[in-house]
C-alpha cells in the first residue's frame, strides 16, 4: 500500500499551491541532495491561513469516517503548522517533536500517552524519512500509529506505510501527487548551464 490520493482533488490542492505561491521553478538542491528543477515550499500554503484550514478540511474528509484519531504528531520544522491545523479540523491533540543530537525527542511538556491514537502527519513526503522517525517515540510510549497524513505526495508510489506496533497495516493519505525532474549534481543540466543553485527548507546544508 502506498499513499492513497483522489486525482480530483490533487489537480484542486495543485492549483491552490501555485496560486499561493508553493510551487517554485528554477534551480534547486533538495535534502536528498539531488538537483530539481522545481520545489514545493508548503510554507508559503500555511503563510495563508484561510488556504491552511482548507486542505487540513479537505483531508480530514478524505479520511476513513471510523478512523479513531487521538492525537496529531508531526516533525518539526515543515510539519508543524500542517500538523497544527489538521488536529484543529479533526477534533484531535496537536504536538510536534523536534531533533535533539540528531534524534527526534518530545519536548516542552509534550507526552503521548499508551493506547492513544496518533496520526503522523508531513507537509510533504518523498522518502518519507523524517516522518516514519517518529515511529519509536509513539511505539516507546505504547500509542498506536493510525496512518500518515500529507500535503504533498512526492513518493512515486515508493513510500509504504507498514505495519503499526499492533501488526495492524495502516494507511496513508495525501492531498496532492507531484512528480519533479531530479538528478544527480553530475548529471544535472542546470549545473551544466552555470545556472545557481538554491537550497530551500529548513534543513542546512
Amino acid at each position: 500500500m502506498s499513499i492513497s490520493v483522489d486525482p480530483a482533488i490533487s489537480v484542486e490542492v495543485e492549483k491552490l499551491l501555485e496560486r499561493t505561491g508553493a510551487l517554485l521553478n528554477g534551480h534547486f538542491k533538495l535534502s536528498s541532495g539531488l538537483h530539481s528543477d522545481r520545489y514545493c515550499q508548503c510554507a508559503k500554503l500555511f503563510e495563508d491561513p484561510a488556504a491552511g484550514g482548507m486542505v487540513a478540511k479537505l483531508m480530514r474528509d478524505s479520511l476513513p469516517r471510523k478512523l479513531r484519531i487521538d492525537t496529531v504528531l508531526a516533525p518539526a520544522l515543515g510539519g508543524v503548522v500542517w500538523g497544527y491545523e489538521l488536529a484543529r479540523a479533526c477534533g484531535a491533540r496537536s504536538m510536534f517533536a523536534e531533533r535533539k543530537d540528531g534524534e527526534f525527542s518530545l519536548r516542552r511538556g509534550f507526552r503521548l500517552e499508551p493506547g492513544e491514537h496518533v496520526l503522523l502527519a508531513e507537509d510533504v513526503i518523498t522518502t518519507g524519512k523524517s516522518v516514519k522517525e517518529l515511529l519509536p517515540l509513539v511505539e516507546e510510549a505504547g500509542a498506536i500509529v493510525v496512518g500518515y497524513a500529507t500535503v504533498v505526495d512526492r513518493s512515486r508510489g515508493e513510500f509504504e506505510p507498514g505495519a503499526n506496533s499492533k501488526g495492524d497495516r495502516v494507511g496513508a493519505w495525501g492531498l496532492c501527487e507531484l512528480h519533479f525532474n531530479t538528478w544527480t549534481e553530475e548529471d544535472c543540466p542546470l549545473v551544466k548551464a552555470g545556472i545557481p543553485v538554491e537550497k530551500p527548507g529548513s534543513r542546512p546544508g
